[in-house]
């Protein structure tokens, strides 16, 4: 008997999801708990699984769709691959595509010519078909200029009439500009649609501002050198450069907590806990994961769970709670290889530490001009709540502890 496939309920704050990939077609054979399709929702991608073994038998919102939580939007045939073909599922499903078709073997199966936007226009506008156009562009793709000439070729040449109207100069191409100059419009995922409204609103409803400093890293690579193969064979994982930072921020969390706390209403909120949100980049956008009582974890525990996060969301895999909450939050953009910049808040946070590339810089020593291992980081922070000496100083306390990590307590 065929089930509903209904879309869960995601999240206490989520009421609709936009549908993403079908990873079943109707008529594919399917398992139990099997991913059958990704929905986007506001804060994550999740897959949505299979109920039952069984045949995938009808599709009612295809990708790109809006549904609510709770609507249907699929059929699974249930009783496992033995109970029936899968053509026999999808006929029950659908009786209106239930009489047989001929059979097309993959190499004589027609491939739908690819469309640009313009071209399409100027087909509907002179009703033809995009089969009777010979593609020119990259891949065999139909311009606009492909249109306009299968047109010309088709017009029978007509007497010239005289008219006292103007001719409309020919579009002219500007100097220095040739060949195929094409556009491709792709519609924003619901979670880089969400990301952009959370940074409008950061800056609309916060008054930020930036601070930075420098760090010399060269006492915490020496320290990674010295302990990093001892600490790995203990561990099981490296020992990188974030378990530090998230160290060195609840140390200075400790000390400010007008940067481990938010604006609700006319109140100030102080949190007397450290949710240490990391940023990570996934394939659909940056989603921050949130590191709960990081004041309570290791090294270890921090470098495992930061190495989870990114393989997960690499994977769109990460669960909707681990992206929700969150007191404070570390940006690295010096993976990517940033020498400076200025992050902004995950709202309603006050404050973000980011972190740049380590380069070799000259810097003076005891008199002395000597090459040191330097990076600048960077601390945005909403002044409702931070004065500009606690932003300061909070970045002075980073910077001291980082220098000096023989204050902070090593676990091997």
């Amino acid at each position: 008997m065929p089930i509903e496939l209904k879309v869960p309920e995601i999240g206490e704050s989520i009421t609709e999801v936009e549908i993403g990939a079908w990873l079943k077609r109707p008529g594919d054979i399917v398992r139990k708990d099997e991913p059958i399709v990704t929905l986007e929702s506001e804060k994550a991608t999740v897959e949505l699984a299979s109920p039952d073994s069984g045949t995938m038998a009808q599709i009612l919102k295809e990708k790109g769709a809006v549904a609510k939580v709770g609507e249907v939007i699929a059929y699974v045939q249930s009783g496992g691959p033995a109970t029936g073909t899968p053509k026999a599922a999808e006929s029950k499903a659908s009786p209106e595509k239930a009489a047989p078709k001929p059979e097309i073997k993959p190499e004589e199966a027609p491939v739908p010519p690819r469309v640009m936007p313009a071209a399409q226009m100027a087909l509907e506008q002179h009703g033809l078909s995009a089969e009777a156009v010979r593609g020119t562009g990259p891949g065999g793709r139909i311009l606009k200029e492909d249109v306009l000439r299968e047109l010309q070729e088709d017009r029978p040449e007509t007497p010239a009439t005289p008219s006292h109207e103007p001719s409309p100069a020919p579009p002219s191409t500007p100097p220095g500009l040739s060949g195929n100059r094409e556009e491709e419009i792709v519609p924003m995922s619901r979670l880089r649609r969400t990301v952009a409204e959370r940074l409008v609103e950061a800056q609309h409803n916060a008054a930020l501002l930036t601070t930075f400093n420098e760090i010399d890293m060269g006492s915490v690579i020496a320290l990674r050198k010295e302990y990093g193969d001892s600490f790995q064979k203990k561990y099981e994982v490296k020992l990188g450069f974030m378990s530090f930072f998230v160290k060195a921020c609840v140390d200075a969390l400790k000390q400010f907590p007008a940067l481990n706390a938010r604006v609700q209403g006319a109140n100030i909120v102080y949190h007397n806990y450290y949710d240490i949100g990391v940023a990570v980049g996934s394939g659909k956008g940056l989603v921050v994961p949130i590191l709960r009582n990081a004041e309570g974890m290791s090294f270890a525990e921090i470098e495992v769970a930061v190495g989870d996060f990114g393989r997960r969301a690499k994977e769109n895999k990460l669960k909707l709670e681990e992206l929700q909450g969150g007191t404070f939050t570390i940006s690295n953009g010096g993976v990517y290889g940033s020498l400076l910049s200025t992050p902004i808040i995950n709202p309603p946070q006050s404050g973000i530490l980011g972190l740049h590339a380590i380069q070799d810089r000259p810097v003076a020593r005891e008199g002395n001009v000597v090459i040191r291992p330097m990076m600048y980081i960077a601390l945005t922070y909403d002044h409702r709540l931070v004065d500009g000496r606690e932003a300061v100083s909070f970045l002075k306390r980073i910077k001291d502890v980082l220098e000096n990590p023989a204050r902070m307590l090593m676990e091997i």
